[in-house]
């Protein structure tokens, strides 16, 4: 279990500006995965996939109780048992009771983002279960007592020394730094409790109902270990994470990989539906597909943000994002980071409760581009704003500042105004004067002090474009008449 924080989005980004080795680090991953995934979609993946790929998506959520019924059917068929929940304590409960009824000591956890957002592991462990990440970046930060920093590279703010340490703290090893003995020290370890665990948990990448299978894609083989040692294995889901048909399964893998880390494919893909049938060789005894709402239906049934279950998780966002370059995934503090996480951790857990992140982001519109669905995550941002400016009833928002939307209501009515735009103009040029010092605004007051406590701003022209025309260009025309 990873240590809480107290601290706020502004206390942990201004800490993360000043950090060159995340920013040395985040720059490999968005240098290497984020632009070889903007070659991939240059010159492998045709405008059209990624079109009909979105179409797939949000055709699959218009019939998603369809989709999802015909899931649970076939995997019930081969014996395996499907819970739908409706919150993350309906989750976490069950998965207890599955831990429970089998007397499970050990749990052994493959990549599942979806555990995080529901709370599972801090229930587990006051239970008495110990439950130990097995995904390699994950069980370092797990053995750090730390967050997750990136969907899918966990660890990337973590150089190969402070592994070292940690590895020799943790694990009892000589120090060393050397990639291959720290990785050699981490399957010994994890393959022991591989051996000995009585539960797998895992997540599912892309679920495919056609087949009635959940998909796992890694690079490393714990996962697949994971799933198909422990007598017991639970796979937990988000609701939206499914496709009606194989081939809309196979259109949307080939762009997870590539999002995800410029790869082709991954090394492993693995395909389960239920409990090992019989003349299988290996396989859980008993398989659990838990599959959980907290909080998307309400995501569905609103037209501002459906788009956003679209998204296939493979965080390409965070691979391209100038706003994560600079702060790295701790300061969002939630289970998803980088521009995907601005969106869904306000609606998952509370707009209010996560302001900061939607109003943190650039809006540039790189994570449009590089997504696979080409998802609008700057158009959602900008409604999450809208929400916080104005509140918003049927998702409790209260609006966080009311100077705010009265200051650009005022200015909204002195844009729309000649005179009082003029009349603005000319009152800001007197305000100013005592503040302006070799040219700029150096120090600012009220909302304009938090810009200025950083960089300079520019004062107010001594004349407008529009006054310059007026003045300059009267001169050109009347020197034209002259002659």
């Amino acid at each position: 279990m990873h240590e809480t924080c107290d601290k706020t989005y502004s206390e942990l980004s201004s800490a993360a500006i000043g950090d060159s080795e995340l920013h040395a680090a985040i720059r490999m991953v968005q240098n290497g995965m984020g632009k070889g995934a903007q070659a991939m979609w240059r010159d492998e993946i045709t405008p059209e996939h990624r079109r009909l790929a979105k179409e797939a998506r949000l055709r699959t959520l218009n019939n998603l109780d369809a989709v999802l019924a015909t899931l649970s059917e076939k995997i019930r068929a081969r014996g395996g048992h499907v819970y739908f929940a409706a919150t993350a304590e309906d989750a976490r409960n069950y998965c207890l009771e599955v831990a429970r009824k089998h007397n499970v000591r050990l749990a052994v956890k493959g990549k599942s983002m979806t555990s995080a957002e529901i709370g599972m592991d801090p229930l587990l462990e006051e239970n008495g279960v110990e439950v130990v990440e097995t995904d390699l970046g994950e069980y370092i930060i797990q053995l750090a007592g730390e967050a997750p920093s990136h969907i899918i590279a966990p660890c990337i703010h973590m150089n190969r020394k402070r592994i070292g340490k940690l590895f020799q703290e943790k694990l009892g090893i000589p120090y060393s730094e050397d990639p291959p003995t720290l990785t050699k020290a981490a399957r010994k370890a994890l393959r022991e409790k591989l051996l000995s665990a009585d539960m797998g948990i895992s997540g599912c990448n892309i679920a495919c109902a056609e087949t009635g299978h959940v998909c796992l894609v890694s690079n490393e083989g714990n996962i697949r270990m994971c799933t198909t040692m422990p007598k017991v294995h639970v796979a937990l889901m988000g609701m939206e994470r499914v496709t009606a048909t194989l081939a809309e399964h196979d259109m949307l893998l080939r762009l997870l990989t590539r999002g995800a880390s410029a790869q082709k494919v991954s090394t492993y893909v693995s395909f389960i539906g239920g409990p090992r049938q019989p003349g299988e060789t290996d396989g859980p005894e008993e398989f659990h597909l838990v599959v959980i709402d907290n909080g998307r239906m309400k995501m569905l049934a609103d037209p501002r943000f459906r788009e956003v279950l679209s998204c296939i998780r493979c965080g390409g966002c965070l691979n391209i994002c100038p706003v994560y370059g600079r702060i790295g995934g701790h300061a969002y503090k939630g289970t998803y980071c980088g521009p995907i996480g601005a969106v869904l951790m306000p609606l998952l857990d509370g707009v209010n409760k996560h302001a900061d992140l939607c109003r943190g982001e650039s809006l540039c519109g790189a994570c449009k581009d590089i997504c696979p669905v080409h998802n609008d995550l700057p158009r959602m941002l900008s409604e999450l704003r809208y929400m916080l400016a104005y509140g918003d009833e049927d998702w409790g928002v209260e609006p966080v500042d009311g100077s705010e939307a009265c200051a650009f209501k005022a200015w909204g009515a002195a844009m729309s105004s000649r005179t009082a735009y003029d009349l603005l103009v000319k009152a800001g040029r007197i305000v100013q004067v005592p503040f302006v010092k070799n040219g700029v605004l150096g120090k600012g007051v009220g909302p304009l002090a938090k810009w200025t406590a950083t960089r300079d701003f520019p004062p107010i022209a001594k004349k407008t474009f529009a006054e310059r025309w007026k003045t300059d260009h009267s001169k050109r025309l009347n020197g034209a008449d002259n002659e």
